[in-house]
């Protein structure tokens, strides 16, 4: 949704944002949230010390093998970075760059909520992307640990913090690499291999995963949730002028920008998503009433989740749980998500998954 926005505001919009007034301070910050000059900061005081103290010793053990794994994660990382990396200091700091309605962003907002681990928000503007201009890596999120340390996708960033958290981040952070490829519309795409994927040992897998199944079925759900979930949230939030609209004015409101910048963010925004949505719609072979898709949907994943079951991972979220809902939540607010509450089985276990993330439930 935010990317798909950024898109069609930059080609809409070339010759508003090449004025003076639009290359001002927050004049184009108004896809998704608030981003100043600097970006929005929010720190959360969640987490413990032992995840931040072995993430820290973790990532200075890795020695030389660290300037590797900066090729491998593709970019931002430099060779000054890579080497200050045996700087001491008394905690962790992760910072999350993101636009505040993607929902891979959000899928990794609702991981680090969950487990309680400590995080700052950077807001990034998603036409001119300053707050990222200092990675290779042009996409969100982004997560930097200590300021040091640069993990890139929403899925890679899940699977290395949930493998720390049993494992050694410089033995697993190089099984995640970067390829780049050609699509079928001629555009260079990069993906990462294994990022479904934990990098534990059989023990290590046996105790997370104790019934048969389970892991296969946590990796299927979460890809589901990357390859299909979330293309059918764009088409949903702009399937008419109407909701296209609305969708935008909780843009422009979220973003605080002035009169002109707001207008040309609601009306010109909303009129080429509505366009670009019917296009998804045929890209993802959609029905002509999309609501039908998402319904489906989210009424297979319930139907998978089963009667007999909380979450996917039993009596407390997994992965798939996490990665789920962090795709619908970005909804949140809009007529879509109002008619997806009212028209599936979805409510109870989204109320569940919104108290596990607000509770930090996973930090225990």
């Amino acid at each position: 949704m935010a990317a798909a926005c950024s898109r069609t505001l930059c080609k809409v919009g070339r010759s508003f944002l090449e004025t003076p007034a639009a290359a001002r301070t927050g004049t184009v910050s108004f896809l998704l949230g608030n981003a100043g000059a600097h970006g929005f900061r929010r720190g959360l005081s969640t987490g413990g010390p032992g995840f931040r103290s072995r993430l820290l010793s973790s990532v200075r053990a890795g020695g030389g093998r660290v300037l590797g794994c900066a090729f491998l994660l593709g970019g931002g990382l430099g060779l000054y970075q890579t080497l200050k990396l045996s700087v001491s200091g008394d905690g962790l700091k992760m910072t999350l760059y993101q636009y505040k309605t993607c929902p891979f962003c959000s899928k990794v907002r609702a991981f680090l909520d969950f487990y309680g681990l400590p995080y700052d928000v950077v807001e990034v503007n998603p036409v001119m992307r300053q707050e990222i201009k200092w990675s290779a890596y042009r996409k969100v999120p982004i997560l930097m640990v200590d300021g040091e340390l640069q993990l890139n996708d929403s899925s890679v960033i899940i699977s290395s913090l949930r493998t720390l958290m049993i494992n050694n981040l410089s033995d697993i952070i190089r099984c995640y690499p970067e390829m780049k490829s050609v699509n079928d519309r001629g555009k260079e795409v990069t993906e990462y291999n294994n990022k479904y994927w934990l990098m534990l040992s059989e023990a290590q897998t046996a105790n997370l995963y104790p019934e048969k199944g389970m892991q296969k079925e946590e990796m299927k759900w979460r890809q589901w949730a990357d390859d299909w979930l979330v293309h059918l949230v764009s088409p949903n939030v702009y399937r008419t002028t109407g909701e296209a609209l609305a969708s935008f004015d909780y843009i422009v409101r979220e973003g605080k920008f002035g009169t002109l910048e707001g207008f040309f963010a609601k009306y010109v925004g909303a009129a080429a998503m509505f366009v670009i949505s019917k296009r998804l719609k045929n890209r993802h072979n959609l029905q002509d009433d999309v609501r039908q898709d998402l319904y489906k949907a989210v009424n297979d994943w319930v139907a998978a989740i089963g009667k007999n079951r909380k979450f996917m991972g039993g009596d407390q979220p997994n992965l798939a749980d996490l990665a789920v809902f962090g795709v619908l939540r970005v909804m949140a607010g809009l007529q879509a998500f109002d008619d997806m509450m009212e028209n599936t089985k979805v409510k109870s276990w989204y109320r569940r998954m919104e108290r596990a993330t607000l509770n930090h439930e996973g930090r225990s």
